[in-house]
């Protein structure tokens, strides 16, 4: 019998050697072609059908019919289609002739091109939902942290609740009541408010049942002398200065969140959302509209004067009502362009004894819009669109200034039910809802990172 030759013993040993390469030879074109372009696949994206076709297809298949669903068997895709690197590594490799042909080919096409660069743009403008991360491990941003949003929106509707019931009417009363009709209890309340010390000559007006009527005429004079005996000349000013706004308003002036409110729902409300959205308009709203009231006690209070911030507390800093100065100004002109969020913070900040549980609220909140508003401005310099940036700021101010009319237009039809819920929504649940989208964010940072 004839032996074969030497040279197909050493092939057929190989071939026994290496089964991989002995079929390679038999793998042809066509197996790897597009279900779009029926040519080999270049850059191929698989959706999560299974279904792989060339990334310029996808991309011109979506620019036509701006359906987010395979080409093929019409399943929608999540999230944003990625390229199967795997897969096109293995046909670079096994037909680099044929890619580089079809590459050259892509590059001076330029409906392909400008379909690609808009595919991506859309990819870079959504809210990744990382399909492929959740599918793998669902507990990582999926059931747990949902859980956790869960569990604390639960516990911020207890807290809603509490709060309506024992604090709602005790504020809404003395900023609604004609101060000529006040009793010794809400007159003691009101001098409460001034101050902690306040404290100190709360048991000599109960003593001596000082009434609307008769607060309405005492003097400084009498205020010096027993029985009242303030001596501290601070204390008389502040006390003699609210007076003097009570005499003119015939109520009690609003001086927290909650009188704030009362007096005026709507325009609180609009706050808490300008103040999220857009929190440079709110404030320039604030300047411009409400000035003497709302402004010029908050910039007294975030940037008081050197001299003048320790020897006086938050309450008298609120009464202020001089003209800010330059270094004020200076100051608050700094914040207000780069770190606006801290100015909410730090007026916040002031208010933890007089609203524990809101003050924290809103300087976590206000944290946390702060790392949105720097993951923005990342995302605008990243992709190189920062000439886009005066454009992005007049829609923008248009959006927001259109909202704000509409609202004042139908705010009488609001009923004042419904005002409350947006307002405890917006103070309470936002944190919530931010805290999910810092995660997210991170999330998408990690993801263009791999």
């Amino acid at each position: 019998m004839e032996e074969p030759p030497q040279n197909d013993l050493n092939t057929m040993t190989h071939e026994k050697d290496d089964p991989l390469q002995s079929t390679s030879p038999q793998i042809s074109v066509s197996e790897f072609s597009c279900h779009c372009c029926y040519d080999i696949l270049v850059n191929p994206t698989t959706l999560n059908c299974g279904h792989s076709f060339c990334r310029h297809c996808l991309a011109l298949w979506w620019a036509s019919s701006k359906k987010t669903e395979c080409p093929e068997c019409r399943e929608k895709w999540e999230g944003f289609p990625k390229v199967n690197i795997l897969l096109r590594d293995a046909i670079e490799k096994l037909f680099p002739d044929a890619i580089r042909m079809r590459y050259e080919d892509i590059q001076h096409n330029n409906d392909i091109v400008q379909s690609l660069a808009a595919f991506q743009k859309y990819g870079n403008d959504q809210v990744p939902l990382a399909p492929n991360t959740g599918r793998v491990n669902p507990q990582r941003g999926g059931g747990f942290f949902s859980g956790v949003l869960t569990a604390l929106t639960g516990v911020a509707v207890v807290l809603l609740v509490y709060h309506w019931s024992s604090r709602e009417s005790e504020h809404d009363l003395l900023v609604h009541k004609a101060v000529a009709k006040w009793t010794a209890e809400e007159v003691v309340l009101w001098l409460e408010q001034l101050g902690p010390w306040a404290t100190l000559y709360r048991d000599r007006f109960l003593a001596e049942r000082v009434n609307g009527r008769l607060l309405l005429t005492l003097t400084e004079e009498e205020f010096s002398r027993a029985p009242y005996t303030i001596e501290n000349s601070s204390h008389r000013r502040a006390i003699l200065l609210e007076l003097e706004r009570v005499k003119a308003l015939g109520v009690k002036p609003p001086q927290n969140l909650w009188e704030y409110k009362a007096v005026n729902p709507g325009r609180s409300l609009f706050l808490l959302y300008a103040l999220k959205s857009s929190p440079r308009l709110g404030l320039l709203y604030l300047y411009l509209f409400d000035y003497t009231d709302t402004f010029l006690p908050f910039i007294h209070t975030i940037c008081p004067l050197q001299e003048d911030s320790s020897g006086e507390d938050t309450i008298t800093r609120l009464l202020d009502l001089r003209e800010p100065t330059w270094k004020q100004w200076r100051e608050f002109l700094v914040k207000y362009s780069l770190l606006p969020y801290q100015l909410i913070a730090e007026f916040a900040w002031d208010w933890l004894e007089v609203h524990y549980w809101t003050s924290r609220f809103l300087i976590v909140n206000a944290m946390l819009l702060s790392v949105l508003e720097l993951f923005s401005f990342w995302r605008i310099w990243s992709r190189s669109e920062l000439k886009t940036v005066p454009q992005r700021m007049w829609s923008h101010f248009w959006k927001v200034s259109t909202q704000g009319l509409f609202v004042a237009m139908f705010w009488p039809l609001i009923p004042q039910f419904v005002c409350n819920c947006l307002f405890y929504w917006a103070l309470y649940f936002n944190p919530i809802i931010n805290i999910d989208l810092v995660v997210k964010e991170v999330r998408r940072l990690e993801t263009q990172v791999l």
